[in-house]
C-alpha cells in the first residue's frame, strides 16, 4: 500500500523512544534532572541496542504537558520569541479529513491543524520529536511592569 492510500487516521504501531539528552533539552530541565526523574520513578526508562538510557516518548510528551501546565514562578522582564521552536507531540486528534496536532516547546503549548493525509505522512504521533516552524505577519513583544 502506498502512503496515500493508507486510511486517514490509520496509527503508527511505533512509540519513539529519546536519549536522556534529548529528553533534557525538549523539558528545559539538565540531563541530570531526567536521570533523577528515571530513577525516581516519574519517567519510564530502559537501555537501548547500544547501552544508553532512552525514555518512552508518549510518557515524556504527558510530562512535557504537565510541566507546560505549571505556572512559572518567575517574571519575565523581556521575550522575544524565535520563530521556531522544537517540542515533542503529546495529542493527535484526526477525523477523516484534518488532524489537529498539538505539541510542548518547553513552557509553550502550540497546536497545528492539517490535513489527515499531511499528518500521516509525517508520521505524527505522541512523542514524536518536531519543530513548530511559525509564520506571523503579527507579532507581539511584551515587557511586563518591573
Amino acid at each position: 500500500m502506498l502512503p496515500w492510500e493508507r486510511p486517514c487516521g490509520a496509527i503508527l504501531s511505533t512509540v519513539p523512544h529519546l536519549r536522556v539528552g534529548e529528553a533534557a533539552g525538549l523539558l528545559g530541565v539538565s540531563d541530570d534532572t531526567v536521570r533523577r526523574w528515571t530513577d525516581q520513578g516519574r519517567l519510564s526508562a530502559v537501555r537501548d541496542g547500544s547501552g544508553r538510557l532512552v525514555v518512552d516518548g508518549a510518557q515524556l510528551a504527558a510530562l512535557a504537558q504537565e510541566l507546560g501546565n505549571a505556572p512559572d514562578p518567575a517574571r519575565v522582564i523581556g521575550q522575544s520569541a524565535r520563530n521556531r521552536m522544537r517540542g515533542i507531540v503529546t495529542r493527535v486528534l484526526r477525523d477523516t479529513v484534518m488532524a489537529q496536532v498539538e505539541m510542548q516547546a518547553g513552557p509553550f503549548r502550540l497546536v497545528s491543524l492539517m490535513s489527515c493525509e499531511a499528518a500521516d505522512e509525517l508520521g505524527l504521533q505522541v512523542g514524536v520529536v518536531v519543530v513548530a516552524a511559525v509564520k506571523s505577519t503579527n507579532v507581539v513583544v511584551e515587557l511586563p511592569e518591573r
